[in-house]
């Protein structure tokens, strides 16, 4: 059985970028996507500096970002699951 579904164990986060609305995340099979940075209280309150300090955990299944610690999963952001405050 085939699905249009994309296997979220086996694409990664390549690249992350911002603008002034929204966090991109580009991936492994060339896709980006893009969620509203206002799901993430810390990425919005973050520096520009800070935003750009992310690192990929578990070779890119998902991105932490040090300075803020925030970690967000690639599976999570493809399924569109808003992130519950803390």
């Amino acid at each position: 059985m085939s699905s249009s579904t994309a296997d979220t164990g086996t694409v990664r986060a390549t690249d992350v970028q911002f603008d002034a609305e929204l966090l991109r995340v580009t991936l492994s099979d060339d896709r980006q996507i893009s969620v509203p940075l206002a799901w993430f209280p810390r990425l919005v309150t973050a520096t520009p500096q800070q935003r750009q300090q992310w690192e990929l955990i578990g070779l890119g299944i998902g991105i932490h970002w040090p300075a803020i610690d925030e970690d967000l999963s690639v599976a999570g952001l493809l399924t569109g699951n808003r992130p519950r405050s803390r």
